[in-house]
């Protein structure tokens, strides 16, 4: 339990899914997750979080088939970060939820 995530929320855009030639698959999305409070002033405030999840192999195959923009989903996973290289040469730094385990809510 050191590194555990736990998140619900609505995709954003449909998964990307890539195959790779070794066959192994890749799914990529960013989920948002809403907080819902209220200010000082008695206000109600409303914020969005997005999140880049990835999931490999099988149940990639069931995110490519399943799932679109919009649907809610429960995942458990756990914080990677990474840092890449740009077009420009710049260092990118990401933060994403690699998912273990995920759960379809919602109405089909």
């Amino acid at each position: 339990m050191r590194n555990k995530v736990q998140l619900i929320g609505h995709l954003g855009a449909d998964p990307k899914v890539m195959t790779f030639d070794s066959g192994r698959i890749k799914a990529t999305m960013r989920l948002a997750t809403s907080d819902v409070y209220k200010d000082n002033d008695g206000n109600r405030v409303s914020t969005t979080q997005w999140h880049n999840l990835v999931i490999w192999g099988n149940r990639a195959k069931v995110v490519e088939k399943y799932l679109k923009k919009g649907a809610e989903i429960a995942v458990d996973g756990k914080l990677t970060y990474r840092t890449y290289e740009n077009g420009n040469g710049e260092k990118r730094f990401l933060t994403e939820v690699v998912v273990n385990d995920f759960v379809m809510l919602g109405k089909k």
